[in-house]
């Protein structure tokens, strides 16, 4: 009875240490993480659409610069708009061009730079037909998607101030290259990373062609050479999300924006990108194909939501 007795002491007193534990602990702060509305990111995709073309020279290009002027302005962030001249590439022909920047919590030390390019391609070059080679492309994937999740991701950070530095650019003058010949390409990027307006970011994440219905985003060769633990973050972190479009394969090496900002700026920058549209048996890339009916707004979620989360679950250093 008394060993007894002083076991159920021994008790009692294990349990009264465990509880004092329990309530000195403080409880783990919880990181509220804003939602990516999918469905308006694919309305402002469509709405790109609804202009026509973008193609630098043309009235949708015109037309759409003053309407995307006119959303970033109404945000809370301070708005740049870089103007350049250049000569089109795959037309020679001389081109007035506009990056739009725009920037959140100002006063953070660490930024990131997030960027996708706002313009479409001239010509419908790799089109079956020949009668539609000719012909700009509408470029509901290649140029709308992109610029689509920027403006909503525009949306949330105006609404929701993160903790880091938040640089958001519209990149003009991309797709008016000559294949065969990348540095042709991401013009734009190219004037911005060599007459910065704004503080060098910290690093960058450049978004195209991720509106496909069948998505599918490897890890880009280039972007893996650059920052390679960067890439495995979030790579790593669409895993955590279960966003099925996100494959740890390192496929296709492609010059997009990312490219100049490193090379010119030594921005480590790297590109999120599904160049296969929409697969490896057909081709809707710089096509008279690339329409809205050929893209998903749930495509534009995955990349959408793993942005946010990366903005405001990460740890950023």
């Amino acid at each position: 009875m008394l060993q007894l007795e002083g076991k159920m002491k021994r008790i009692l007193f294990l349990a009264l240490v465990l509880f004092v534990i329990s309530c000195d602990t403080k409880p783990t702060k919880s990181i509220d993480i804003p939602s990516f509305d999918f469905n308006k990111a694919f309305t402002y995709l469509e709405k790109q659409c609804e202009f026509g073309p973008r193609n630098p020279g043309s009235v949708g290009h015109s037309d759409f610069s003053y309407y995307l002027k006119d959303f970033l302005s109404d945000l809370s962030g301070k708005l740049t708009v870089q103007e350049f001249v250049y000569t089109e590439p795959i037309t020679n022909i001389e081109r007035d061009g506009k990056n739009f920047i725009i920037q959140f919590n100002q006063e953070a030390k660490y930024r990131l730079l997030i960027g996708a390019h706002w313009d479409t391609r001239s010509v419908s070059d790799q089109d079956e037909s020949i009668d539609n080679q000719s012909l700009p492309v509408l470029g509901a994937n290649d140029g709308a998607s992109g610029t689509a999740v920027l403006m909503e991701l525009c949306n949330i950070v105006s609404a929701n101030n993160p903790e880091i530095g938040i640089d958001v650019v519209f990149f003009d003058a991309e797709d008016g290259g000559v294949p065969g010949q990348p540095d042709t390409f991401a013009l734009g990027a190219k004037f911005f990373a060599e007459n910065l307006p704004i503080t060098k970011p910290d690093f960058a994440i450049i978004v195209d062609m991720v509106g496909d219905k069948n998505l599918t985003i490897p890890i880009e060769r280039i972007s893996y050479s650059i920052a390679p633990e960067k890439v495995k973050e979030i790579w790593g972190l669409a895993e955590d999300l279960s966003l099925p479009a996100f494959k740890k394969t390192i496929q296709n090496e492609i010059y997009d924006d990312h490219v100049p900002l490193w090379e010119i700026a030594e921005i480590p920058a790297i590109d999120i990108i599904d160049f296969q549209y929409p697969n490896m048996f057909y081709n809707y890339w710089h096509t008279q194909l690339d329409t809205p009916e050929n893209c998903s707004a749930q495509s534009l979620g995955q990349v959408g939501k793993l942005l946010v989360s990366y903005i405001y679950g990460s740890t950023h250093q």
